[in-house]
């Protein structure tokens, strides 16, 4: 029942893979820095868990947190840079910085409370898994809007890695790691016309993908 408890868990986030996820074990498994094992296949570029843990225990939900990395990108100004220039990292202003901390974080937390399978808690307990995560190296894609620049064409606004962490919540043990890297494009990387509009909504679009796959992930995970 553990070693389904792991499959299951696997599917937190959007993938698909043609062999089922299996969690590696023997002399030769990778291991992470805390315990945990390397999980191949897993919808995720890369996963580990504790072999041990059956997630079945744990019917509610406890929101740990969540931090928001961006790039150390060079702050030119808006007027600054100049209309030729080949940069595709810019830097991101404070109030966009609140922006993207304030819409990730509303998107997963309504998801959440939509699950079907587990409870979302403010208090800790042997039945509580606690969720922590956030986006680490976050770059923008989107020039700063300058006058002559003309019309903006981009595959992609931007990029993050999302890190999920599930967390016995009694304990503080760290028993579910999970790690990926996506840009927020559209479908098949299609070019799209830059400006604030179809920034955010990609932006959104991510976010909505990774927290939908999360909670879709957790409602699976049986009782018993």
């Amino acid at each position: 029942m553990k070693f389904k408890m792991l499959i299951i868990f696997t599917f937190i986030v959007a993938g698909c893979t043609s062999a089922p996820p299996t969690i590696q074990e023997g002399p030769n498994a990778e291991v992470s820095f805390d315990g945990l094992h390397k999980i191949d296949n897993s919808r995720f570029a890369d996963a580990w868990a504790d072999p041990e843990i059956d997630f079945s225990r744990y019917n509610k939900v406890l929101p740990g947190g969540a931090f928001f990395e961006f790039r150390a990108v060079k702050n030119t100004g808006r007027t600054t840079q100049r209309a030729t220039s080949s940069t595709t990292e810019f830097y991101i202003e404070d109030s966009d910085r609140q922006r993207l901390e304030e819409t990730v974080s509303g998107i997963f937390a309504e998801e959440l409370a939509n699950s079907t399978r587990f409870e979302v808690t403010d208090k800790k307990g042997e039945d509580v898994l606690l969720l922590r995560g956030g986006l680490h190296d976050i770059v923008s894609n989107v020039p700063p809007d300058i006058i002559g620049r003309g019309e903006i064409w981009l595959s992609s606004v931007g990029e993050a890695t999302l890190i999920i962490e599930a967390v016995d919540s009694m304990s503080g043990e760290t028993i579910f790691r999970a790690i990926e890297r996506r840009a927020a494009q559209r479908p098949g990387g299609t070019a799209m016309m830059s400006n604030t509009v179809t920034t955010w909504a990609e932006v959104r679009r991510l976010a909505s993908r990774w927290a939908a796959n999360l909670r879709e992930g957790l409602d699976s995970i049986p009782t018993e």
